[in-house]
C-alpha cells in the first residue's frame, strides 16, 4: 500500500489497517503553473533520477519555471522522506501487488506521474484507489493501472474537498501519527 502525502495518508492508513497491509509513501510533488499554483503544470516523483511528468494541458509553461520547480520539489521530497520515514529508503515493489491511495483526483497529473514512476519499479499488479474523482480523469488513467477502485464520480466534478467534512491541510505531525497507527 502506497499513500500520496499528505492527504492520501489518512485514507491509505484506514485501507492498510482493514487489509492488514504494510503502508509506505510515494513521494510526489506538483509543480504549479505560473498563472495558477493550484493547477498542476507538472509533477515530480522521487527516484534516481526523479521522474518529471509534464501536464499536456499546461501549454506555454517556461522550461525554466519547470526546472526551478523540479529543484524545489526534489528538496521537499527529500525533506518529507526524512521527516515522515526517518530517511528509510522506499520498499522494493518488484513482483508485488501495489495499491496506490490518494484522497481524490482532480486533474490527474500528480497521479499520472506517480503511476509512471511505479511501473518502472516492476510491480506485478498496480491498483489505484481513491474516494472521489472525475470520470474522464479516471478514464485517462485507466491504461496505466490494472484496476481502479473509486467510490464516487460526481457530475459535474468541482473539487475534492467538497466530498469531505474536514479537508484541512495535514501537518507533518498528523502524517507521522497516521503512519505510526499502521506500524
Amino acid at each position: 500500500m502506497l499513500a500520496l502525502p499528505r492527504g492520501g495518508v489518512p485514507v491509505a492508513a484506514e485501507v492498510a489497517l482493514a487489509l492488514h497491509a504494510p503502508l509506505d509513501l510515494l513521494l510526489v510533488r506538483k509543480i504549479g503553473a505560473p498563472w495558477n499554483p493550484e493547477f498542476a503544470a507538472a509533477a515530480v516523483v522521487e527516484g534516481e533520477p526523479p521522474d518529471l511528468v509534464v501536464n499536456e494541458e499546461a501549454t506555454g509553461v517556461d522550461p525554466a519555471h519547470l526546472q526551478h520547480g523540479l529543484q524545489e520539489a526534489v528538496r521537499e521530497i527529500a525533506r518529507r522522506r526524512q521527516v515522515y520515514l526517518a530517511g528509510r529508503s522506499p520498499r522494493s515493489l518488484t513482483g508485488a501487488t501495489v495499491v496506490v491511495v490518494d484522497d481524490g483526483i482532480a486533474t490527474g497529473t500528480t497521479l499520472r506521474a506517480a503511476l509512471m514512476a511505479l511501473r518502472r519499479r516492476h510491480p506485478a499488479r498496480l491498483v489505484l484507489a481513491v474516494p472521489v474523482a472525475p470520470a474522464d480523469t479516471l478514464a485517462a488513467l485507466r491504461p496505466q493501472v490494472d484496476r481502479i477502485v473509486c467510490l464516487a464520480t460526481p457530475e459535474p466534478f468541482e473539487a475534492i474537498g467538497l466530498h469531505y467534512r474536514d479537508f484541512h491541510q495535514l501537518s507533518d505531525d498528523e502524517v507521522r501519527t497516521e503512519l505510526a497507527r499502521v506500524h
